[in-house]
């Protein structure tokens, strides 16, 4: 993650990224208990717009939901989310594309894990946009840590705790000399990479898990599978074998900070033709005009 610009919004104020710090017993700090969101913000001179802001906010309220952190919802609601965004975008009034992490987390110090009723805190801070993985074709390697069930922890939800799940499979893919990780289930099954959903092209359709395989219900992914039925490319959402990976046509991965990136290889076996296949460069310059100037879905809100 690139550094965070120098202003954030920081209990219900924007203040100096200095002045804006957790408490040592917080259970935020001691068990994880906070949620998060990232949404990217173009910048072309003074206009700045957000993608998809509205499903940010909402997934936000969702996770919040399953985890029992009922404050927010109570105290949040979409205007008030959307005019703390564009006062912090303005603050520290970037010149280039950025990304702003929006968290929710427990403040208060408490005994054990309890967190229904307990006092919430909001923050988001700035920072340039720059992609978690290489744009120009990646290395995966299936990771021997299997994903963390829905049933264990609840996949729908952007837990900050259960990205040591994440962690794990990415740091052994790269001590192995790759770019990232494929997560199986319990039966082995393709789930995704380690913090990006994943996509695979074979015979000209569009596939991947469906939301039940234990995998996130990325705003990415959706935004994807949208474009891609509008292109007329056949899509499918179901279960994947691992297997299925080495003989695809095309494999890429997809979310907010790792927007669409090319698979060229997996488990040592060259996907495809060994380069971005057509599908996928189709889509990632979809992507990436409907991140800048979508007018027909209503994805964009100015700030």
């Amino acid at each position: 993650m690139a550094k965070p610009h120098p202003r954030v919004y920081f209990g219900d104020r924007i203040v100096d990224a200095a002045e804006a710090t957790l408490g040592v017993a917080t259970s935020a700090m001691l068990y994880g208990l906070s949620v998060y969101t990232v949404f990217p913000v173009h910048v072309d001179g003074d206009r700045r717009t957000a993608f998809r802001l509205a499903d940010h906010f909402q997934r936000m309220v969702e996770s919040c939901r399953i985890i029992g952190m009922d404050g927010f919802a109570a105290e949040w609601d979409y205007d008030r989310f959307v005019s703390a965004a564009t006062e912090l975008v303005a603050e520290n009034a970037p010149t280039s594309d950025v990304f702003v992490r929006a968290s929710v987390h427990v403040d208060e110090s408490i005994p054990g894990t309890r967190v229904r009723g307990c006092h919430t805190t909001v923050s988001m801070f700035v920072y340039d946009a720059v992609p978690i993985v290489p744009q120009d074709g990646m290395r995966l390697k299936t990771s021997q840590w299997r994903r963390i069930p829905d049933a264990a922890i609840p996949s729908r939800a952007k837990v900050n705790g259960a990205y040591v799940n994440s962690v794990l499979a990415k740091q052994d893919a790269i001590d192995a000399g790759y770019d990232d990780a494929v997560f199986l289930d319990g039966n082995g099954h393709v789930c995704e990479a380690s913090a990006a959903n994943i996509f695979l092209v074979r015979g000209g359709t569009l596939i991947t898990p469906d939301v039940s395989c234990d995998i996130l219900d990325g705003i990415n992914r959706r935004t994807l599978l949208t474009l891609a039925a509008e292109d007329g490319v056949p899509v499918v959402e179901r279960t994947v074998d691992l297997t299925e990976l080495y003989i695809a046509d095309e494999v890429f991965v997809t979310g907010t900070s790792a927007g669409v990136a090319p698979v060229l290889e997996v488990d040592g076996r060259v996907v495809g033709s060994g380069r971005q296949g057509p599908i996928s460069e189709a889509l990632r310059k979809r992507h990436a005009s409907a991140l800048r100037s979508d007018t027909l879905h209503g994805w964009v809100t100015s700030l």
